[in-house]
């Protein structure tokens, strides 16, 4: 079902003038609150560590709490191939190029259609006119999102400049997070060159989108509004159809990944699952989508309650 967000941009600007700010509840309340939460913060934990530990192959997990930082973490140093996730890196230096005057890279620079772009798993752009169709670098981006299109994504990755997408993450202190090759190059995977990252550093990098650290306010607005576009991925699966996600998945043979910012009303949070060496992949799949269930219960029931756990505020519906 599609999803539309009217108040995005709004939100995107709110999230921006705020970003060192942290939602508290009075300080009165607080020790009583802390005590409480920490109890619910023990018992997600459990639930998780169960789910992973379940699960075949080896899984990450980073949960971050966007209003009071605390964080749950699971293997989060650990490197993985994290497959269509790092689209997320690609789709950050396109808005950072564009927001920027001497740019060579812009949202609406036209791209026209070369049959020579072609690559597997290219479902949009397989279906456009060569020579004919021209579209926009945001096109391009919404397909690379959307369904994952591997043509778009490596002519992105033509414009913006792989190298300029690495020194992008390194600006950010992400050491393990990089890109390494095209789509579909397996030749390149073979001698090594996998496209990578930790649970943690993925989550480090979408909380810095969201407070502004990557983009100014407006791109990081429309970089949400395309993030969030809506998209066949594991997040989501057990949540509230009519909330908000920005998350891009990924796959591979033996991997499965999913990372994205949640907006609960009240209680964002940013959730970064990777799995390798999995056997069994669809069980992958439904331990992501269990473990975003569970961590959405979380925040729901605080982003709903005072520090003393009474319920003021509707809770979304499942």
């Amino acid at each position: 079902m599609l999803r539309y967000f009217p108040g995005l941009m709004f939100l995107a600007v709110i999230i921006c003038s705020h970003a060192g700010a942290v939602d508290q509840k009075p300080t009165e309340a607080l020790p009583a609150m802390m005590t409480k939460q920490e109890m619910l913060w023990q018992k997600l934990t459990n639930t998780i560590s169960h789910i992973s530990r379940d699960m075949d192959g080896v899984i990450g997990v980073a949960i971050v709490d966007l209003t009071d930082g605390n964080q749950l973490v699971i293997a989060g140093d650990e490197v993985f191939p994290v497959a269509s996730s790092i689209k997320i890196a690609i789709l950050a230096e396109l808005y950072r190029q564009s927001q920027r005057p001497d740019s060579h890279a812009k949202l609406t620079d036209l791209y026209t259609m070369n049959a020579a772009d072609l690559v597997d798993s290219s479902a949009i752009m397989a279906g456009l006119t060569p020579g004919v169709t021209r579209v926009t670098n945001r096109d391009l981006a919404v397909f690379m999102v959307t369904v994952s299109d591997n043509a778009a994504t490596n002519v992105l990755i033509d414009r913006v400049g792989l190298d300029n997408i690495n020194r992008m993450l390194e600006n950010q202190n992400l050491i393990n997070t990089r890109l390494r090759r095209k789509m579909i190059d397996l030749d390149a995977a073979k001698a090594g060159r996998e496209n990578t990252s930790t649970p943690r550093e993925m989550a480090t990098l979408l909380e810095n989108i969201y407070r502004c650290k990557v983009l100014d306010s407006s791109s990081t607005a429309d970089f949400i509004r395309v993030l969030s576009t809506p998209k066949e991925s594991y997040i989501p699966r057990y949540l509230p159809e009519d909330l908000q996600v920005a998350n891009k998945p990924g796959s591979l043979a033996g991997v499965r990944s999913d990372c994205g910012i949640i907006f609960v009303p009240r209680r964002p949070f940013i959730i970064s699952v990777m799995t390798t060496y999995v056997g069994d992949e669809k069980a992958a799949e439904e331990a992501i989508a269990r473990i975003a269930e569970a961590a959405f219960k979380y925040f729901d029931i605080v982003g709903a309650s005072s520090g003393y756990g009474r319920i003021l505020y509707p809770r979304s519906r499942m």
